[in-house]
Parts: structure tokens; C-alpha cells; sequence
């Protein structure tokens, strides 16, 4: 094994069939996609082909839902800064404590140009307080933004009643389902609460550089980029034709791994939790353990240092990280802290996010491993003695 990965939950690795579907669009099939001419409306085509990959994943019946965006990022920014553009009377933004780092930079942003946000709680096991987030609404809320599966735990949120209970106050529903698509089956058409929901290409084997906001119609959302009509008026600027390709590839791939994903996947997980469990002391599992992903797990090593973990696994050719990817995890996970936990506990803790390439050998190998270097620091013997062990 050259190394293990397993931090999918970070970024995933490109799916070789994504990346040669993407090739000739950088290469021989270069038309801009808004020219008229014949080459131009061949890559036109493409678009809309992936468009409808998306919305099939998605479970839509109307690709035309489907805005394409660089990523998650601008997906969540469009969803909830364009539904407070389109609601000038409504100043009030509704979220967890436990929501990505983009979600809660957009509050916050929002927060110092004088909006209400309103983060509402989640319990030990990370479950949100449904009580809690209806006492929460009130006649200027805007826009409730709840993830779907959270990106540290795996947790999965009950989208459909916290849709319920937004929609009877007549507000805009986002969902950041970043982390689920891909992982967790997803079928819009039966969910009509959800309004507008953000997804990443590059989270379920597709490139980085590329996402969606699902934007259902009738709802009404401001564009964040002023421009030319690309994308339905919604988000203006000559189209990523490759990445959307790409894109459209890895959610055509998405909806045949779905199943395994639910199966082998969960079980390799399961796994893996159950080892480091069972071979290391003073070791839990952080979140519900019943309603996650079925790739995530976040486990707790009381008395060793995420830090050291990780670079004790890393001299081993094993890769995963303490949290999200996009805050550094050089302080507590805001997630974990929020979850009850104290600072040195979430500072003990890593995520492992595996794939549907992770094998069962690799577990094996990332069990006895771990559970060598924790030995190690408990006892004393340090990084330098499990480096040596490699």
C-alpha cells in the first residue's frame, strides 16, 4: 500500500472516468458554450446533459433547478445572501452552532451588516432541539440554513420535520447537503419543504472547483454575481464546461455507488470503529452512531493528542485529520465543543471519512497501527520509537 486515505470527507479522490469525461473539454472541445455556432451547441449539450446527472442524483424532475456554482462555498453563499437580497422586510437568519465554517462566515458576515442570527443547539449526541429551532422562528426570519449530515460527526439532521416545522412559518429552507450527496439517498421530489439545498462535486469523486445550488422554482433568491444571463440569470459567468462535465459524471457515478456505499462502505466504517475501540483504552465514539453517513466516524483518544495521532499515522502512510479541512484543526472543533465536550477532548478527537476505494486490508493495517502509537504515547515511548516501528 503507497498510503491510506481517509479523509474523504475533506475532498475525495477523482474518479478516473470523471477525469477522462472532462479531457476533451480541455483539449479539443474548447467552444464557449453560449456561442451559436455548431461547436458552441455541442458543448452546450454537455452542459445540460450534466445538468440532468445532477438532477437525477438529486431527485428532481427539473434539471432546470440545477445552478451550477464554483463549489459548496458560493452554493451556501447565494443561497442565504440571495434570499435576504429578495427579502428586504426580513432581516433574521436561522442556523445550528454546529453547521460548517461557510455557513457560519456568512452568518456572521450578515451579523455585522446588523442581521439577527439565531444558532440553535445541538445535544450531547448532536442532535439538534427541533423544540428549540421552532421557539427560534419569528415573522423576520428570512432563511433557516441546516446541514444534512454534519461534515465532524456524520451526524445526520431530520430534514424532513425541521422542513415541516420552517415551511408552516412560510420561510426559505437551505440545506447544506455537502456531505450527504453521494452518501445518503436524496430525493427532492418528495421533499418539497427544502427550497434550496448546496452540493460539491468534489466531495463525492468529482473535480474541485465545481458545485450546484439547487434552486426550487417559485422561490425567489437575488443573483451573487452580476453578469451575462449564464445559468438562468441566476449566476452569471462563462461556465466551467469541464468541471460541470466532470460534475455530471461523478453523479451519474454517485447513483450506481449509492448502495455499496450503504453497505460495504458502512460495514469497512464499522469496522474501523470497532477495532480502535476494542485495542485502545479510553476511546468514543463522538455523535449518534445510528443516524450517520455511512463513511464517518469521530472518535475520541482520551489522553493522546489528536496532533501526535496524526503524525504518528502519517509516518505510516495513513492520512486523516482531527476535523474540518477548511478551519486548519489548530483549535477545539466548534462542532465537538458544542456537542458538550471539553477543549482537550475535542482537541484528542479525529474524524476518518472513508470511500467506496478504502479495502478491508487497509483497515486492518490502520487498526494495528493506531493502536500501537497510542500504546506508545501512553507509555512514553513518543513519535520517534513508532516512527522507527514502520
Amino acid at each position: 500500500m503507497e498510503y491510506i486515505y481517509l479523509d474523504n470527507n475533506a475532498t475525495t479522490k477523482i474518479d478516473e472516468r470523471v477525469f477522462a469525461a472532462m479531457r476533451p473539454y480541455l483539449t479539443n472541445h474548447f467552444a464557449h458554450p453560449s456561442s451559436p455556432h455548431l461547436l458552441g451547441t455541442k458543448v452546450r449539450e454537455k452542459i445540460e446533459q450534466a445538468r440532468d446527472s445532477v438532477a437525477v442524483l438529486l431527485g428532481t424532475s427539473h434539471p432546470d433547478e440545477i445552478v451550477f456554482t464554483s463549489g459548496g462555498t458560493e452554493s451556501i453563499n447565494t443561497a442565504i445572501k440571495g434570499v435576504l437580497a429578495a427579502s428586504p422586510t426580513r432581516n433574521h437568519i436561522v442556523t445550528t452552532k454546529v453547521e460548517h465554517i461557510s455557513v457560519l462566515n456568512v452568518c456572521l458576515y450578515e451579523a455585522n451588516r446588523r442581521r439577527q442570527v439565531t444558532y440553535v443547539p445541538v445535544d450531547r449526541e448532536g442532535n439538534l432541539d427541533l423544540e428549540e429551532l421552532k421557539r427560534s422562528l419569528t415573522d423576520y426570519t428570512a432563511v433557516v440554513s441546516v446541514m444534512w449530515a454534519n461534515n465532524e460527526t456524520g451526524v445526520v439532521f431530520p430534514i424532513e420535520p425541521i422542513g415541516e416545522i420552517v415551511k408552516e412559518r412560510g420561510i426559505i429552507f437551505h440545506v447544506d447537503a455537502i456531505q450527504a450527496v453521494g452518501r445518503i439517498p436524496i430525493n427532492l421530489r418528495n421533499l418539497c419543504c427544502i427550497d434550496l439545498l448546496s452540493v460539491s462535486a468534489h466531495k463525492f469523486h468529482g473535480p474541485k472547483g465545481v458545485g450546484a445550488l439547487f434552486v426550487r422554482r417559485g422561490t425567489k433568491l437575488h443573483s451573487l454575481i452580476a453578469g451575462g444571463p449564464q445559468e438562468g440569470m441566476r449566476r452569471a459567468g462563462t461556465e466551467n464546461v469541464a468541471s460541470i462535465i466532470g460534475m455530471g459524471k461523478a453523479a451519474e457515478l454517485a447513483s450506481i455507488y449509492l448502495e455499496e456505499k450503504n453497505t460495504r462502505v458502512r460495514q469497512l466504517r464499522d469496522k474501523l470503529e470497532a477495532g480502535i475501540i476494542a485495542e485502545i483504552h479510553g476511546t468514543r465514539v463522538n455523535g449518534n452512531r445510528e443516524k450517520r453517513i455511512p463513511n464517518t466516524t469521530n472518535i475520541t483518544f482520551s489522553g493522546c493528542g489528536a496532533g501526535k495521532l496524526l503524525k504518528g499515522m502519517e509516518t505510516h502512510g495513513i492520512y486523516v485529520t482531527s476535523g474540518a479541512a477548511c478551519t486548519g484543526g489548530l483549535s477545539p472543533s466548534h462542532v465537538l465543543v458544542a456537542m458538550g465536550l471539553t477543549p482537550p477532548e475535542a482537541l484528542s478527537s479525529i474524524r476518518f471519512g472513508l470511500s467506496r476505494y478504502n479495502t478491508e486490508a487497509e483497515i486492518d493495517y490502520v487498526i494495528g497501527v493506531l493502536a500501537m502509537i497510542a500504546k506508545n504515547f501512553k507509555t512514553g515511548v513518543g513519535l520517534s520509537a513508532a516512527a522507527s516501528l514502520k
